[in-house]
């Protein structure tokens, strides 16, 4: 079978091996699994290859390169319909090539593929869409665009649309779905112990959308408080040096450290040490981060967006927070005093996210390749 992978997912090439984002290559590398050929329609950069970053591990790829697409700004988006006519003819032919379709969604140029999927009604087709399916959700013209193409099953036929969550009111095309990041192999079967001082862990890109400034100060609250508890900060982006600035100037130094980007077997060993995870995005589709921690008995503290309530079962394999410092400070200062609360809570996390090994992942993905 030939697959064609239609996405926005910056791509470096080294020799000819190509890489991306870990964690996006790692759930690649399981869908190639079950195909001869491999074509990817992808933008590619010239920059050095990340510590966060590996390669597919398939021999048979056809890289398409394509420019990437922004509509930030008047030359971004001028620049961006000038390259449009090559962009569509990439993905065009690499459809027209292919045995299954597969498309990366939402972003710009998943809404290209999501618009000329259309013409290839008989053609069996996935779509991992990575983003937020709550109807409510307040999200870009693009995205609500995507999603209403993606549902509707006149215009998009022959296709399973994997989705983070299970959401009422959906057509036949939708398809409740999951990630996963380690094998049944690495499970641990030990309870972790709730006790004093408490370790915190962050991990996530270091922007607005993850708001590492509230976790910081939720911190800050807490040792305020004379409550002993550590941070450490996984992740880099924008904001790392006005973070650096806010935590020296307020004296955390000897509470909190950035640790930048780190591979998975060191966010891992983090996973294992700490008591509770802090993650209060903005948006997510399926939290990596909080599916992660709770593998290995760690407790996640989160916003309720996407289909968060859902993974922590609305309170009992997490602690569901509003995006206020004061609040969230009252709600796990309460929590706190209920140790034995926690150590259910813990269990309970592990116990369901367990669930989702990559082996399980891997027998998902096949079943759903082969329409």
């Amino acid at each position: 079978m030939k697959l064609a992978v239609i996405t926005h997912i910056l791509h470096k090439q080294k020799n000819e091996e190509y890489y991306s984002y870990e964690p996006y290559i790692r759930e690649m590398n399981l869908w190639f699994k079950y195909a001869s050929d491999v074509i990817i329609v992808a933008p590619l950069s010239k920059d050095s290859i990340t510590k966060i970053e590996s390669k597919y591990l398939k021999d048979t790829i056809s890289f398409k390169t394509i420019p990437q697409i922004s509509f930030l700004s008047f030359l971004m988006t001028l620049k961006s319909f000038l390259n449009m006519p090559f962009i569509v003819f990439r993905i065009l032919n690499a459809m027209n090539a292919a045995d299954h379709i597969h498309l990366r969604s939402p972003g710009n140029i998943g809404l290209i593929g999501c618009i000329l999927q259309i013409f290839f009604p008989k053609k069996p087709k996935t779509v991992k869409y990575a983003g937020n399916w709550d109807p409510n959700a307040a999200q870009p013209w693009s995205y609500k665009w995507q999603k209403k193409i993606l549902s509707n099953a006149r215009l998009s036929k022959n296709i399973k649309v994997l989705v983070y969550g299970e959401w009422d009111g959906q057509t036949k095309n939708i398809v409740p779905f999951f990630t996963a990041s380690f094998s049944k192999t690495e499970k641990i079967n030990s309870i972790k112990k709730i006790t004093s001082p408490y370790k915190f862990v962050f991990v996530g890109t270091l922007n607005e959308g993850k708001r590492p400034f509230f976790t910081i100060k939720l911190i800050e609250n807490l040792l305020k408080m004379r409550i002993p508890v550590s941070l450490e900060m996984y992740g880099n982006g924008v904001m790392k040096q006005e973070l650096e600035e806010y935590i020296t100037i307020n004296n955390l130094d000897p509470f909190i450290k950035l640790m930048g980007n780190q591979n998975l077997k060191i966010v891992k060993k983090a996973y294992c040490n700490s008591h509770f995870l802090i993650l209060a995005s903005k948006s997510e589709g399926w939290p990596k981060a909080i599916a992660e921690a709770m593998y290995f008995g760690c407790i996640p503290i989160a916003t309720n967006i996407s289909c968060v309530d859902w993974m922590l079962d609305y309170g009992k394999r997490g602690i569901l927070i509003e995006p206020d410092v004061e609040s969230a400070t009252r709600m796990i200062e309460d929590k706190l005093s209920d140790i034995a609360k926690l150590q259910e809570m813990s269990v309970n996390a592990m116990e369901w996210s367990q669930q989702y090994t990559l082996e399980y992942f891997d027998e998902a993905i096949k079943s759903v390749i082969k329409i």
